[in-house]
């Protein structure tokens, strides 16, 4: 590992959970399905199926499978995309949880 790869490594103050599970984004009235890649308690990685901007304002919701365990629901800001052919990987900061 280089030492800036290192370096950025050790800035990263919240450790992400791989997750892959189906999400669903609704912005400006539009619900969009998408998978959110990775978690952390700060933000998430999700990739979407259409092109989003930087400053974006996204509600993210991920359905729970167990009746027993509430799903989550959080408003969220794009702060970084990547495009991929057709679909986007977002980096969302999470601004609000529900």
């Amino acid at each position: 590992m280089s030492e800036r790869e290192r370096d950025y490594a050790e800035k990263r103050d919240f450790i992400r959970m791989r997750v892959d599970a189906d999400v669903s984004l609704i912005h400006a009235g539009q619900e969009i399905s998408g998978v959110c890649v990775d978690l952390s308690s700060s933000g998430m990685q999700v990739q979407a199926p259409r092109q989003f901007q930087v400053g974006d304002h996204l509600t993210v919701r991920i359905d729970s499978e167990h009746t027993a365990l509430k799903g989550l629901e959080a408003d969220t800001e794009v702060v970084w995309t990547k495009t991929n052919g057709e679909d986007q990987h977002l980096g969302l900061k999470i601004l609000n949880m529900r």
